[in-house]
């Protein structure tokens, strides 16, 4: 699998966009302010991903959705979307701007296969497999929340997976496909590092209760 992502990282390198998660956070902030705006506050309703009109010709919606704003809260608004670039920006330092957008490329064509099977897609879920990228890549790298209680990124990469497993067995069939299908890209490209990681840290976690006997 790493040689096949490798050889498609190589064909498109010439047209790897750089700073792409800049440009994703600038859409979804102008789609918040166009939904505050009096004129426009169905603008969120023309773009999200519908399989059923997207048939009907509104194929811009296979590809608008992933401007749709994470929330809808003037007071985190930019906090969410400084805390999708600072990882989308970091990711993209680690792996350069090929990869990222081959990874970001591949979370929204199995988001587009997603809805034509369930009729409906989110970037929610292929946002948090960012964060799982970076706390599999960064795990010691620590975030201040609240601006005062330090937490490193594994602590919160942990969370984010429980927090995803209870909301896939809380979920419909529906919901369950789209994070599947929208985790995907995590598994490609770093499964494997996921796994060796975790069989380490379990046996560093078995050595040292036998050295406690």
């Amino acid at each position: 699998m790493q040689k096949f992502l490798n050889r498609m990282e190589w064909k498109i390198n010439r047209f790897a966009v750089r700073d792409l998660m800049k440009y994703v956070c600038i859409a979804m902030l102008g789609v918040f302010v166009l939904d505050y705006l009096p004129m426009l506050r169905s603008a969120s309703q023309l773009l999200y991903f519908n399989r059923d009109l997207i048939m009907r010709g509104q194929v811009w919606r296979l590809v608008t959705f992933i401007a749709l704003p994470p929330t809808g809260s003037f007071i985190w608004i930019l906090f969410s979307l400084y805390f999708y670039y600072f990882i989308g920006s970091s990711l993209e330092g680690r792996w350069g701007s090929a990869r990222f957008m081959l990874y970001y490329v591949i979370g929204v064509l199995c988001n587009i296969i997603a809805g034509f099977i369930t009729g409906y897609a989110t970037n929610e879920y292929l946002n948090l497999s960012l964060l799982l990228c970076f706390a599999a890549l960064y795990p010691d790298h620590q975030f201040m929340v609240m601006f005062f209680l330090p937490i490193k990124a594994k602590w919160i990469g942990i969370a984010d997976a429980v927090l995803l497993v209870i909301m896939f067995l809380q979920s419909g069939w529906a919901g369950r496909i789209g994070m599947a299908f929208s985790l995907l890209p995590f598994f490609l490209f770093l499964g494997k590092d996921v796994y060796l990681q975790g069989k380490m840290a379990f046996k560093r976690l078995q050595y040292r209760i036998n050295t406690r006997r």
